[in-house]
């Protein structure tokens, strides 16, 4: 990492996405207000994602990324906290049971309130206005005002990811996700389906085990893994103003962290070598991630490996692919043949969402579950082909019972879209098809 970073070196450089915003007098007091405010996360807890990453990298951990495409300012009760924990909880239970592996769980939440947009105007017949940037940025109601970005909602995406991240902590490691509470995990609509009753099998064979451990003599209560959870968090670093905020010197080492969140990625339209995302990433010493398209090539993977892990640090860098179900066979083994022969150690992620994505007759956009499950099949293929270590998953999901993803086990079909369709952005998988996802991978894992 060069000696001559700062925070605010990435304000030299092209900034692709940023809001436009109209006062920048008023935009910098926000920011003076943010630098006043405590860190969201710490140094340390940043350090030890970093460790269990390099474990994962090693094929002896398995990362499991997950969350909203993007939070909302209304959906925000500690219900909804918990009952996303939960989906991620059970789905760690359910890849550890079948695969044998620890599950390394990062949430895409408290931080995730900002989007990267293909067009900064939208229209709605006759009439054009600043494209929806997410809640930290504007509002999705389409008129003037709404659409207008106000830098108070950084503010606000502040509060509501410290409220978030405090919910967050006494859940893991007060109790809720004790090994015992196992069953508590099966949401109600969850538990009425054949992957919900699947759970239960598992949750009833854990129970035994734990049961019999105990009648073996063994102090569960005094062994922490039985009670709490390690749980990360994550979000796309994208508006830099906002990040540059929050990155602080940590007292202990003298490095620079960005206390938003443990993990940061930059993302497919952001990642140009030469550009302010990449720069900022390429100082601070949390975990980075890249997410990488179709266009992307062998050297400029190779570039991005030198940019941001210059130290070839265990754990450090992630590289998350979003091929498509179409391409990744052909486009994904010479990344991988690159990276291997440069003897890196990074983890290969898979984002199997973004790629896939195509709109509906009616306009809406959707996923299929059989394009998300092939391309996460196709990419455990070209790694047992490589001989490297297929190492996680990056998933846009919510607990709520939407019908926004085709297929699954529910079978949603076309006409079922508009029954329950609530995404700010993007389509998610709900809570039955993540836990379907689980088993599955679970499965490929296992083989």
């Amino acid at each position: 990492m060069s000696e001559t970073w700062a925070p605010s070196s990435w304000r030299d450089r092209p900034a692709e996405q940023q809001p436009d915003w109209p006062d920048p007098a008023a935009l910098e007091a926000v920011l003076q207000d943010i630098r006043r405010l405590p860190p969201l996360v710490f140094a340390g807890e940043a350090r030890a994602l970093k460790k269990s990453l390099g474990r994962v990298a090693g094929g002896e951990a398995f990362l499991l990324q997950a969350g909203d495409c993007a939070e909302a300012f209304g959906d925000f009760s500690a219900d909804s906290i918990r009952d996303k924990l939960k989906i991620i909880l059970q789905m760690a239970v359910v890849l550890t049971y079948g695969a044998g592996l620890p599950v390394v769980k990062v949430g895409r939440i408290a931080g995730q309130f900002a989007k990267p947009r293909s067009s900064p105007q939208e229209s709605v017949g006759e009439v054009e206005l600043p494209s929806f940037r997410g809640h930290a940025v504007n509002d999705i109601v389409f008129d003037e005002t709404s659409r207008r970005a106000d830098p108070t909602r950084l503010v606000r995406a502040y509060h509501q990811s410290a409220a978030t991240l405090n919910l967050i902590r006494a859940f893991t490691k007060g109790g809720f996700a004790d090994l015992r509470r196992i069953h508590v995990w099966n949401q109600e609509f969850v538990a009425q389906s054949s992957q919900g009753q699947r759970y239960e099998a598992i949750a009833r064979q854990i129970d035994r085990a734990l049961r019999f451990m105990e009648a073996c003599g063994v102090d569960l209560g005094s062994d922490s893994s039985i009670h709490e959870v390690d749980f990360y968090t994550s979000h796309e670093a994208l508006l830099l103003n906002y990040e540059e905020a929050l990155t602080r010197e940590d007292s202990l080492t003298g490095e620079w962290y960005d206390c938003s969140a443990h993990m940061l990625w930059v993302g497919e339209r952001t990642r140009d070598l030469d550009h302010a995302h990449v720069e900022f990433l390429s100082g601070i010493h949390n975990p980075v991630a890249v997410k990488l398209g179709p266009a992307v090539t062998p050297d400029q993977v190779l570039e991005l490996c030198d940019r941001l892990d210059p130290h070839r640090e265990p754990g450090r860098l992630t590289l998350i692919t979003r091929l498509g179900s179409q391409a990744i066979e052909e486009v994904l083994p010479p990344l991988v043949r690159a990276v291997r022969d440069a003897e890196r150690s990074l983890v290969w992620a898979c984002d199997p969402m973004h790629a896939n994505t195509f709109a509906t007759k009616s306009g809406l956009k959707t996923r299929r579950f059989d394009d998300i499950l092939s391309e996460i099949k196709s990419f455990f293929l070209v790694h047992q082909n490589e001989g490297t270590v297929p190492g996680g998953v990056h998933l846009e999901l919510t607990h709520e019972d939407v019908t926004e993803c085709l297929g699954g086990g529910d079978e949603i079909l076309d006409e079922h879209l508009t029954r329950s369709y609530q995404a700010l952005c993007d389509p998610r998988l709900n809570a039955r098809q993540s836990v379907d996802l689980a088993f599955l991978l679970g499965e490929m894992l296992q083989s």
